[in-house]
């Protein structure tokens, strides 16, 4: 901290003045980025050549983004803080592009947008223009970790950041509209996991500007004394800092910053000097500021500044008076005081900008790869299950991975970089095993009765939110740590629209060569669709694998395993990997186990690959592929093959198993996906194909579409289900080994009438199946005691 002399220039009137000066600035820059083509500082008469044909974009949260980020550069430099910004409004991008253009970071990066005339102009042309950036913060734009696309991520993705990152604090703008999305209203609550003495500090700035697009914002129509009460209740302290005149606003915004940074610097020093990790109430800032402040009072008769009409283009330039009316405006920011002769910001105004990595734009945590270290990992084979033959053995895959999970906290533990997230469901998926190296992270009150609690715990499962568990999982990868989200399969798909904006942001940030890869997003999707013994058809969805495969080849990656050994070639993989999302399906419940380590690693290594031992056709051309993915499917179509075998041997069976579900699709559609001669080669190019698949049938159907051989018939979950047994779920979607038995016989018509009597008697089982549940609660016993046998 500097010492007392200049920390009172901090506060001066002329310092303060330079400050207003700056602000101006960059509203200029931002108004300029929506209107101009060319003509940027207006040093030649402004006419419509000079106005972008199209006009996109949005002002009403801009100016007073601008008067934060202006206002955060002051403390970054009075106290020498490490600090990133994430801008929850999102769709004002033009303000963060103007103020990392004026602090440097921006053309360090974009050397063509130069800081001078020639340099603005092409600033102002390329935002919201063919070609050029997007109008909300994104990818492109640096400092930024928090796509503005869709709000309401803004305040998890800033815990994300700071836990384990002891000095970092993450200044957080959230609109007052986004406040009102679920997954930001629930957001507030984390601070019940921050432990004061091994993560940094959040610093959330309420920005109530009073309106939506068309509509007023909840928050900014009740009263002071309410708002302080809702953010009392959740456990913040909140500092309020409202008014329109510039002037005194700087001078409360300064004020307020100060003590807030002065009270979180007390709260560190306090528990790390005393190791009291007790949860502290944090400061927070309620700023409320008119909606397009310092923009056109007005407009064609109607009120823009502190009205929703201010929101996106406050002036559509479709009359000529609208000309002057832009020109007045530009020019009220007086930027012939702001910029010099070769259009570069005066140095006076640039001295008020932090140096180097302390500059937002600049700092190495928006830009996690730069600090991304690899895990140390203990050797997945050590992990193996010993399979003596072809399920033999029975385990629970997910039981297994908790010890190789276990044992990655283990060698972690001085680096502190990798977590689980989850919500509330770490015991529940079978990853008990964890909690013998570490704890759930907890910084509330405890009682003795509760299990695993402890505010440096590293289990983030304590929060009954996907949306928290994933926003959290996010800001810590994008920050340069690693983990990976556990979750019920099902309930996954609340997280859709996250899991969308992030594989976007890898899509476009593979393309910018100065964003450092981050670790791979990875999700272990357990209790799953196929066996939901207390539950029911509300916990039977398998359609994230649908919602992922539409994302890019290059970003995501789907593993199904059939067994404990596959499962854990897949997850070492998964945790070492860069840029991609990786989703695991596997089964929580004892299963019979396939493949020896050995065997597993060769099998995940490729993805794909044909079981010989469960397979006849050696040496013969096969009559039938049967083909699976996913562990269920995987243990009916073996059980499948036992019957066929029992009763028809002279069937020719070749059996493949699909770990890697990309390899189905073409080789020019997917990085991982077969040539065709190759899938030509595993599944023929003219044999019957009976498909056991673990999600929606339609999915096998799109990856297969353009391969030759059409006679493929694909079994899997048709939406059926509700409380009942392990089997009858399996029998209620035609996935189970009666009617797989079926499906092969309905597709070898050279069988002719030999195979009535077999699919007879797979109708008489399934009737047996049903009246037997119906009557013990259980499948049945030859259901529940199948051994696989050659």
């Amino acid at each position: 901290m500097s010492n007392t002399k200049e920390c009172d220039k901090f506060l001066s009137q002329e310092y303060l003045e330079k400050m207003d000066a700056y602000w101006r600035a960059t509203n200029y820059l931002a108004a300029g980025q929506l209107y101009l083509l060319d003509n940027p500082l207006l040093r030649e008469p402004l006419t419509m050549e000079h106005i972008k044909k199209k006009i996109v974009g949005h002002w009403g949260t801009v100016p007073g983004q601008n008067f934060v980020y202006t206002h955060l550069n002051r403390v970054i430099k009075k106290y020498d803080l490490d600090m990133i910004y994430i801008s929850g409004p999102g769709h004002g991008g033009n303000f963060m592009v103007a103020n990392t253009y004026l602090e440097g970071s921006y053309s360090e990066i974009y050397p063509n947008i130069s800081r001078d005339t020639e340099g603005m102009q092409k600033l102002f042309k390329q935002f919201s223009f063919p070609g050029g950036i997007s109008s909300h913060v994104a990818p492109e734009t640096p400092g930024s970790i928090n796509e503005g696309g869709e709000l309401g991520y803004s305040l998890a993705h800033s815990f994300g950041a700071v836990f384990d990152n002891p000095d970092l604090i993450t200044a957080c703008v959230v609109g007052d509209g986004e406040a009102e999305t679920g997954p930001l209203a629930t957001a507030w609550q984390s601070n019940k996991f921050l432990n004061p003495v091994t993560d940094g500090a959040v610093l959330p700035i309420m920005h109530l500007n009073g309106y939506k697009i068309s509509n007023p914002t909840i928050f900014s129509r009740i009263s002071h004394e309410e708002i302080q009460k809702f953010f009392e209740g959740c456990g913040w302290k909140p500092i309020f800092v409202e008014g329109d005149d510039p002037m005194t606003m700087h001078k409360l915004m300064a004020e307020a910053l100060d003590s807030a940074i002065e009270e979180i610097k007390e709260i560190q020093k306090n528990a790390r000097e005393n190791n009291d990790s007790t949860r502290p109430i944090w400061p927070m800032i309620v700023l409320r500021t008119p909606k397009g402040w310092t923009g056109p009072k007005e407009v064609d008769g109607q009120k823009i500044e502190g009205s929703f009409r201010a929101h996106q283009v406050p002036i559509t330039m479709e009359k000529p008076e609208h000309l002057d009316l832009l020109k007045e405006w530009l020019l009220s920011y007086k930027p012939e005081e702001l910029f010099d002769e070769n259009g570069r910001l005066i140095p006076e105004l640039e001295e008020l900008t932090p140096d180097g990595d302390r500059r937002m734009g600049a700092n190495p945590h928006a830009n996690g790869g730069l600090l991304l270290r690899d895990l140390r990992m203990p050797d997945f084979r050590e992990y193996a299950f010993d399979v003596p033959k072809p399920g033999a053995v029975e385990a629970q895959d997910m039981i297994e991975l908790g010890k190789f999970v276990r044992d990655i906290f283990k060698l972690n533990e001085d680096s502190k970089n990798f977590r689980i997230f989850g919500p509330d469901e770490t015991m529940s998926n079978r990853l008990g095993a964890v909690f013998e190296e570490t704890n759930r992270d907890w910084n509330a009150e405890k009682l003795e009765s509760d299990e695993f609690l402890a505010s440096n715990g590293r289990v983030m499962d304590s929060m009954l939110s996907e949306h928290m568990c994933e926003g959290w999982l996010e800001g810590y990868l994008l920050t340069g740590r690693h983990g990976f989200f556990a979750s019920y399969e099902a309930f996954i798909r609340i997280v859709d629209s996250m899991f969308s904006q992030h594989a976007k942001w890898l899509k476009v940030t593979s393309e910018l060569p100065w964003r450092q890869k981050i670790a791979s997003l990875n999700y272990i999707l357990s209790s799953n669709v196929w066996q939901q013994d207390h539950n029911g058809f509300t916990h039977q969805d398998p359609g994230f694998l649908d919602h992922v495969t539409n994302k890019k080849a290059d970003v995501v990656r789907m593993y199904l395993p059939p067994d404990t050994n596959c499962l854990l070639s897949c997850f070492d993989h998964c945790i070492r990997s860069r840029n991609y999302v990786n989703v695991m399906v596997t089964s929580k419940h004892p299963r019979p186990q396939w493949l020896t380590m050995d065997q597993a690693v060769k099998h995940c290594t490729q993805g794909i690959g044909i079981w010989d031992w469960a397979s006849n056709e050696q040496g013969d051309e096969p009559d039938v592929v049967i083909a699976c993915c996913g562990d269920t499917p995987t243990l009916e179509a073996l059980a499948a093959v036992t019957i066929l075998r029992e009763n028809m041997p002279e069937i020719k069976i070749r059996f493949i198993n699909v770990v890697d579900l990309m390899k189905l699709q073409s080789h020019d559609k997917h990085p991982h996906g077969l040539t065709d001669t190759e899938f030509d080669t595993l599944f023929t190019k003219d044999k019957p194909i009976i498909f056991a698949f673990h999600g929606y049938p339609t999915l096998i159907h799109e990856l297969l579409y353009h391969r030759r051989n059409r006679d493929l018939y694909v079994c899997g979950y048709q939406e059926e289900g509700t409380i009942t047994t392990p089997f009858d779920m399996r029998v209620q979607n035609e996935i189970d080994r009666f009617h797989l038995v079926q499906q092969v016989i309905y597709h070898l018509p050279q069988l002719g009438n030999r195979g009535a009597y077999l699919v007879q008697k797979m109708n008489d089982k399934i009737v047996e199946h049903k009246q037997y549940i119906a009557e013990y609660g259980e499948d049945l016993p030859e259901i529940r005691d199948w051994k696989w046998s050659e």
